[in-house]
């Protein structure tokens, strides 16, 4: 797990000032992260009494991080002091950027940014922390020259503990402003990586087949939930098996990110979701938070079902890929990378280091790439395509032609 940056940053009298729109959960960190910074943040949110509800929450939140040591009382009441609460957009002052964090509907944010385009001045940045809706097609509604400042920038929840930034560009958006908010993330100790916007991003689209291939091997029989979970993080290095994951994650929202990518792609079989995962959906069993998903939990939130055969587990990997969780796992998520590199969505250093912060993969999945051997990656899929037609296992030509090194 990151850490927390917690007084890297010095504040600094030449910090611009930053709107945060969306007072929940990831607007109220992308303001602590700003404050602590050394920038006036200004938040705002649709809701009556959120923002300031959020200052208040935030105040709090910076006087336990002095309280464990974690910066001192002066900082903390410092950063507290810089973020205000409005009541409307309109109110925002000029800032340097606004980041919008409000609900994921494409219309809401285009109102958003017509908005601020009306009230801020020319060289205020947009920035939309969408992690899933094309960023292009939402410039394209702004009026030019305004839709050539608007751009994302992902943040991963929590905000305030994750390093991870995407840096996204629309297909308007100005170079220069792109480098600003490059800039500003790396100055909010933050570890800004630069995509296109494509289906998901970096992170979301990339790690698709780590849910999608460990639920296909439990989909097709050839291991329980349990198993297949033990065998990624035992004999792989992950950190949580994409089975235990989901349930913690929440099957509702995890399923909502996957078909979106895969409508996003013109329902390319390569994300399509399962089956499986639809019917823990429709039945309610979202995880954790239900009480059920791929396991059951009891009060504590600890599985009382989660049955490993480990002696299975060890036959099936390095065996047939068909049937191996690992390597059919990796394979998938090789792939997935190449052809986004190949692309020219992301670089290959970007697209590892997204990986590895973004979801604490063990490695990144171009350096697995290399270790594995990119021609072996090219016969396992052309192995699983052959025994499971239809496009999701076709091989990227970049594994072979040396587009990635």
């Amino acid at each position: 797990m990151c850490h927390m940056n917690t007084g890297e940053v010095s504040a600094t009298k030449s910090a611009g000032v930053v709107g945060v729109v969306g007072a929940g959960a990831m607007g109220s960190g992308i303001a602590q992260v700003a404050a602590q910074a050394g920038h006036e943040v200004y938040l705002v949110d649709a809701i009556a009494g959120a923002a300031r509800a959020a200052r208040e929450r935030l105040a709090g939140t910076l006087a336990g991080l002095a309280a464990k040591g974690k910066l001192s009382a002066a900082d903390a009441d410092a950063a507290a002091a810089r973020i205000h609460a409005v009541d409307a957009v309109a109110d925002l002052p000029a800032c340097e950027i606004v980041v919008e964090a409000i609900r994921e509907l494409f219309a809401d944010k285009v109102d958003l940014f017509t908005a601020l385009a009306a009230t801020q001045p020319a060289n205020t940045i947009f920035a939309t922390n969408t992690s899933s809706l094309d960023i292009t097609e939402i410039a394209e509604q702004v009026a030019h020259p305004e839709r050539e400042r608007v751009a994302g920038m992902h943040f991963f929840n929590p905000a305030a503990i994750m390093k991870l930034v995407e840096v996204v560009a629309a297909r308007q958006s100005d170079p220069k402003v792109l480098d600003r908010i490059t800039a500003l993330a790396r100055a909010w100790g933050k570890t800004p990586v630069r995509c296109t916007s494509t289906p998901g991003f970096i992170v979301n689209r990339v790690a698709r087949p780590y849910y999608g291939e460990g639920q296909r091997i439990v989909e097709g029989g050839y291991a329980n939930a349990a198993t297949v979970d033990w065998a990624l993080k035992h004999l792989a290095g992950f950190r949580m098996g994409p089975m235990e994951l989901t349930d913690l994650i929440g099957h509702d929202v995890n399923y909502a990110v996957g078909e979106s990518v895969w409508k996003q792609t013109g329902k390319d079989p390569r994300y399509e979701p399962t089956l499986i995962q639809r019917t823990l959906v429709d039945n309610g069993d979202l995880g954790r938070k239900t009480g059920k998903g791929f396991f059951t939990y009891d009060a504590d939130g600890k599985p009382t079902d989660a049955v490993v055969d480990e002696d299975l587990a060890r036959r099936l990997v390095g065996g047939p890929i068909e049937t191996d969780p690992v390597n059919r796992t990796l394979a998938m998520l090789v792939n997935e990378a190449v052809d986004l590199v190949a692309r020219g969505e992301a670089s290959a250093e970007d697209v590892d280091i997204a990986m590895q912060l973004g979801t604490n993969y063990p490695k990144g999945p171009i350096q697995w790439g290399h270790e594995i051997g990119f021609e072996r990656v090219h016969t396992w899929l052309r192995t699983l395509d052959a025994a499971y037609p239809g496009g999701r296992y076709r091989p990227s030509p970049a594994l072979l032609d040396g587009t990635v090194r």
